[in-house]
């Protein structure tokens, strides 16, 4: 067996970076409070659908009304939330073939979350991701996080 000279790199698996159209990179899914305080995150390469991840993030985590963009808008996440009486306020994609409605006033409270990005981009390691593994770049968004909800 050769021996590997030089740097050794992680497996895909434990980078957590995936190829998009503008490089490598990552995406940060997240769930926040009310008054926009980080509460979940999961990390998932950039070339992955966001809204595979909304059931993981969303398990047992008691809420009245969940708001998500429309990538998020799946007949699967909608059905998980009517079984738990959980008010979706998701705005239906473009190409959905059946009419859904969305409550419009209730859904512009979801700049909190954007907001709650840009906290967090503030720190530049977060906005940088200059860190090559994904322990590494979780805890410093822990961190992160901890800061947000220390303010």
């Amino acid at each position: 067996m050769p021996v590997r000279r030089g740097r050794q790199t992680a497996p895909p698996r434990k980078r957590r970076w995936g190829r998009s159209k503008g490089g490598f990179g990552c995406k940060i899914h997240a769930v926040c409070d009310a008054l926009g305080l980080p509460v979940r995150f999961i990390l998932t390469g950039s070339q992955g659908a966001e809204c595979r991840q909304a059931i993981p993030l969303l398990e047992n985590l008691s809420a009245r009304a969940v708001l998500a963009d429309k990538a998020y808008d799946t007949n699967a996440l909608r059905e998980w939330l009517e079984i738990r009486g959980i008010k979706a306020v998701i705005p239906p994609k473009s190409n959905r073939k059946e009419e859904i409605d969305c409550d419009y006033c209730h859904y512009k409270e979801r700049h909190v979350i954007e907001c709650m990005f840009g906290k967090l981009k503030h720190y530049r390691r977060i906005a940088t991701r200059y860190e090559k593994k994904a322990i590494n770049y979780r805890g410093m968004l822990s961190f992160a996080s901890v800061l947000l909800w220390l303010r």
